[in-house]
């Protein structure tokens, strides 16, 4: 399946692990990714996401016509080294204001391609944005 949504991923404890981010177009999924990348993270894919479960996990990569690139606004698409395919351990759920944040969820979830995922909502554009995220994973990597 394809799914409108960026693909990250950060090496935690010696594996990759992902993160779907996931909002409306212009909703800042491009610029928190791009801004992620500058934090250590790989891309995998941006704007779209092919998305397959196997054995009990899911995994995503970029369509072959997309691979390798990310949109920069104000400046095009451009080129960036990236990653062929990840696990998707984080869907990040792009919030339209900071207020739509709760500050102390309980384990939110979401559901894809049956099966059961950690959510993460998050406003894109705070600085902490791409912090938080490496954090989620890299608490996702020791519950396992």
């Amino acid at each position: 399946m394809i799914r409108h949504a960026g693909l990250i991923a950060l090496l935690c404890g010696g594996e990759w692990r992902g993160a779907l981010i996931e909002g409306p177009s212009g909703s800042g999924k491009s610029d928190l990714a791009l801004r992620a990348l500058a934090q250590g993270f790989a891309l995998v894919a941006d704007d779209q996401v092919e998305v397959w479960a196997d054995v009990g996990r899911l995994y995503g990569r970029s369509p072959d016509v997309l691979a390798g690139l990310i949109e920069v606004r104000g400046q095009g698409v451009q080129r960036c080294p990236y990653r062929p395919f990840a696990p998707i351990d984080l869907v990040v759920s792009l919030a339209a204001d900071p207020a739509a944040v709760e500050r102390m969820p309980e384990n939110p979830a979401c559901e894809i391609g049956g099966q059961a995922l950690p959510r993460l909502d998050l406003w894109p554009f705070e600085p902490g944005a791409p912090a938080k995220i490496g954090r989620a994973l890299n608490n996702i990597g020791q519950a396992r």
